[in-house]
C-alpha cells in the first residue's frame, strides 16, 4: 500500500516550477553531452563497446545503491544531496578536460562516460520519478508535455550556450558553466518540494521504503516494465545504432576536438527544436486525444521510416528546404527528437500508473542499467557486422526489423494489464491528498 500524494498540486504552479526546473536540468546535460560525444568521436565505435560496457557495469552496481538511498531518506533530502555532489563533480572534472590531449580521448572517454550515465540516474531519472510521484494520469498527460517542453527549452538553449561560448573558453570551463545551470535547478526543486510538504503534512519527510534491490525484482514481477525494459533495448537501439555509425563519420572528417564538440552540438541543437516543435503541435494532443499508447507507436513508425531512408541512400545526402544533409544525420536528429519529443512525455506519463516504488527503482533501473545494456549489445553488434563487410544500408536494413518489433512493443506496452486505472481529474488542489493505490 503507497501512501497518499498530493492530487493536482495547484496545477499552473506546480507544472511552471517543474518546467522551469527541468529547463534548467537540460541545460546543465546539454552542455556536457557534446562534451562527452566529442570525445567517442575522437575514438570511433570501436571503443563504444567499452565505453557502454563500463557503464553498464557501473550501473549494475549503483541500482542497489540507488535503492538503498530511496528506500531510507525523503525526496527532499534526496534531491538535494545528490544535485549538490553533480555539481561538485563538474567542477573537478574542469582540470580533467583542460588535460585531455595528455589524458587522452580513449582514458578520459571511459570515465566521462561513467559518469555523465550516472548523472542519467540520479539527476534526470530522479526529475522525472519526482514528477510521477507528484501528479496523477490524467494530470500526467495534460501537464508532462509542457513540463517535457521546458526541458526541450533547455535541451535549445544549452546547446546554443556551448556554441557561444566553446571557441571562446574552450571545453573544460563550459563545465562549469553546466554546474551554474544545474544549481539553478536544485533551488527550484527544493522549492517545489518544500511547497508540496507545507501543502500536504502527510507527505513531509515521507520516505519510500522498501527493498534497496526492488527495482531488479520488479522487472521480473511486472509485465509493464518487461515491455518498458523490451522498448528501451529495442527503441533506444535505433538511436544508438546512428550514434556509434556519426563517431566513425567525427573520427575521419572532423579531427579536431572544438569542431566535433561545436558538430555533435550542431546535432543536438537540430533534434531538440524537433523535439519542442513536435510538444508544440502534435504530442500533447496525441497523448490527449488519442491517449499513452500513441505516444509510443508513432516514434517507432518514424525510426521505420527513417532507417528505410538510410537503406537507401546510405552515407548518401538527402535534400531538405534546400539544403543537402547526410541521410545518417538526418536519422540520427529525427529519432532523437522524436524519443525526446514524443515517447518521453508517454513513458513518464505510464509511469505514474504503477506504485511508487515502481516510479523510483524500477523505472530508473529500466532507464539506467537496461538500456546501457542495450548499448552494449547495439554497438558491439556494429562492430562486428562491420568486421563482416556489412556497410551503412545492411546495418539499417536490421535496423528497421528491430524497429518493426519494438512498434510491436509499443502497442502492447501502453495497455499492459497491471497498469493501474486512469486517475480521474480532481479540484486542483495542493494539499489535496490522493487516495491510496494498492
Amino acid at each position: 500500500m503507497n501512501t497518499p500524494r498530493p492530487a493536482a498540486a495547484n496545477e499552473g504552479l506546480a507544472s511552471t516550477l517543474s518546467a522551469v526546473a527541468f529547463f534548467f536540468v537540460m541545460t546543465a546535460y546539454y552542455i556536457i553531452r557534446p562534451v562527452r560525444d566529442q570525445l567517442s568521436g575522437a575514438v570511433g565505435s570501436q571503443s563504444l563497446p567499452l565505453f557502454y560496457g563500463s557503464v553498464f557495469g557501473v550501473m549494475l552496481l549503483l541500482t542497489p545503491v540507488f535503492g538503498a538511498l530511496v528506500a531510507h531518506f525523503p525526496r527532499r533530502r534526496l534531491l538535494g544531496w545528490t544535485y549538490s555532489f553533480f555539481i561538485a563533480c563538474l567542477l573537478v572534472f574542469v582540470p580533467a578536460f583542460v588535460a585531455q590531449d595528455r589524458i587522452g580521448a580513449r582514458q578520459l572517454g571511459v570515465v566521462f562516460f561513467v559518469w555523465v550515465s550516472v548523472f542519467n540516474l540520479f539527476v534526470v531519472s530522479l526529475f522525472w520519478s519526482f514528477m510521477a510521484d507528484i501528479f496523477h494520469s490524467v494530470q500526467a498527460r495534460r501537464v508532462f508535455p509542457l513540463i517535457a517542453l521546458g526541458g526541450m527549452a533547455g535541451a535549445i538553449f544549452g546547446p546554443l550556450v556551448t556554441k557561444l561560448l566553446v571557441q571562446t573558453i574552450g571545453v573544460a570551463l563550459l563545465l562549469m558553466v553546466s554546474a551554474g545551470a544545474l544549481l539553478a535547478a536544485l533551488v527550484v526543486l527544493l522549492a517545489l518540494s518544500s511547497r508540496l510538504d507545507c501543502r500536504s503534512p502527510m507527505q513531509r519527510d515521507e520516505v519510500i521504503g522498501g527493498s534497496l534491490w526492488a527495482g531488479i525484482k520488479e522487472l521480473w514481477t511486472r509485465p509493464f516494465l518487461r515491455y518498458m525494459a523490451i522498448l528501451m533495448v529495442l527503441g533506444d537501439g535505433i538511436g544508438t545504432l546512428a550514434y556509434a555509425l556519426m563517431a566513425d563519420y567525427t573520427k575521419i572528417h572532423l579531427p579536431d576536438k572544438i569542431a566535433r564538440t561545436s558538430f555533435y552540438n550542431d546535432l543536438d541543437l537540430a533534434a531538440n527544436i524537433l523535439g519542442v516543435v513536435l510538444q508544440l503541435t502534435f504530442t500533447r494532443w496525441l497523448l490527449i486525444r488519442r491517449g499513452t499508447t500513441w505516444g509510443l507507436v508513432v516514434p517507432s513508425l518514424v525510426n521505420l521510416a527513417l532507417l528505410g531512408g538510410l537503406m537507401m541512400l546510405g552515407h548518401g545526402n538527402l535534400s531538405l528546404l534546400g539544403f543537402a544533409m547526410p541521410m545518417l544525420s538526418v536519422t540520427l536528429i529525427g529519432s532523437r527528437g522524436f524519443a525526446y519529443g514524443m515517447t518521453k512525455p508517454a513513458v513518464d506519463a505510464l509511469y505514474t500508473r504503477v506504485p511508487r516504488e515502481t516510479r523510483y527503482k524500477g523505472k530508473n533501473f529500466v532507464e539506467t542499467a537496461i538500456w546501457r545494456f542495450g548499448d552494449v549489445v547495439v554497438t558491439s553488434g556494429v562492430n562486428l557486422l562491420g568486421k563482416f563487410g556489412v556497410a551503412v544500408g545492411g546495418m539499417a536494413a536490421i535496423g528497421a526489423g528491430v524497429s518493426a518489433l519494438a512498434t510491436w512493443v509499443a502497442a502492447r506496452a501502453g495497455r499492459s494489464p497491471d497498469l493501474l486505472p486512469e486517475q480521474q481529474d480532481e479540484p486542483a488542489n495542493v494539499g489535496q491528498a490522493r487516495p491510496a493505490e494498492a
